[in-house]
């Protein structure tokens, strides 16, 4: 045997070994174990990260073709989705997590990407156009005045109806942080108009009530969702909601709403992950791949054990 095919099979033997194999998975926990503690956005495992996973998808498909003819198909086409996750992984090395707070109303052009520490263009304009927040029904107490006459005093959820003869009130939403209640008016089925409980009113002249939210429980947050625009050189290219589990995305890039909040001005803004991912799609299949071989091997192993 030659020296050039004695070390070949040498390095063979090694990269195909199990204890590669342990010590690849240790080092990939030595890796992943700081990131736990770190106080950052950065999720991505950088390039010794991609290294490790591309040798442990390496040996994998080695040790598959070492042991080809004595490993069964259900467990072949298992290797085979976790050589298809591992490759995920390392095309997701070259994607990036970016982070930025828009304004209501307003749109930016860049992000903060957290590997580089910088600003960088995302190659579009992004624009909040606007906020929802969603709470479940909240207790209030509704006061009703007539000039400077107290009528009465109704205590309802919002969403509910009270009778104020000969009209029917609904109290539509309450507005936070601004504390101001909604209502809608309404004369048998005909809507007559809106009110609220800060003093605006789009009401018939004669109408002779006026509202005042007396109290209220603090309300529990239903949802959160962001209506979002994409835009370059002024004309929209996507357009769509946004939510925490629930992002839009155009081309590769994803945007995820992480909070809402309001500034010391009582201007709210909305918080966005940006990441772009182009491993994602090898990582979803490798699952999917793994799920069906692990499936087709229990299916086996059962139709054997009858």
């Amino acid at each position: 045997m030659s020296r050039s095919s004695s070390l070949f099979e040498r390095s063979y033997r090694f990269l195909a070994s199990r204890a590669l194999a342990i010590s690849l998975f240790l080092l990939l926990c030595v890796i992943l174990l700081p990131k736990t503690f770190m106080k950052t956005n950065d999720i991505q495992l950088g390039w010794p990260g991609s290294v490790v996973l591309s040798v442990m998808a390496l040996n994998l498909v080695l040790c598959t073709l070492k042991r080809s003819r004595v490993l069964s198909k259900p467990v072949i086409v298992m290797h085979a989705g976790t050589v298809l996750v591992l490759a995920g992984g390392v095309a997701s090395s070259f994607g990036y997590v970016a982070t930025v707070n828009v304004y209501e109303g307003t749109s930016v052009n860049s992000a903060y990407r957290w590997d580089l520490q910088k600003d960088i263009p995302l190659g579009v304009d992004l624009l909040v156009r606007k906020i929802h927040i969603d709470y479940y029904p909240v207790p209030v107490r509704v006061g009703v005045l007539r000039g400077d006459v107290k009528v009465n005093l109704f205590e309802l959820k919002t969403g509910e109806t009270f009778q104020l003869s000969p009209y029917t009130v609904k109290a539509d939403y309450l507005e936070l942080p601004a504390a101001n209640l909604r209502l809608s008016v309404f004369q048998g089925d005909q809507p007559l108009g809106f009110a609220d409980t800060e003093g605006a009113r789009e009401l018939p002249q004669d109408f002779p009530y006026d509202f005042k939210l007396v109290a209220y429980k603090n309300p529990f947050l239903k949802m959160v969702r962001v209506d979002l625009a994409i835009s370059k050189n002024s004309a929209i290219i996507a357009e769509g909601t946004s939510e925490v589990n629930s992002p839009l995305t155009w081309e590769k890039l994803s945007f995820y709403n992480t909070n809402v909040d309001s500034d010391e001005n009582g201007l709210r803004f909305a918080g966005f992950q940006i990441t772009k991912d182009p491993g994602r799609p090898y990582v979803y299949f490798g699952f999917f791949v793994t799920g069906a071989g692990s499936m087709w091997y229990c299916a086996r192993r059962l139709r054997a054990n009858k």
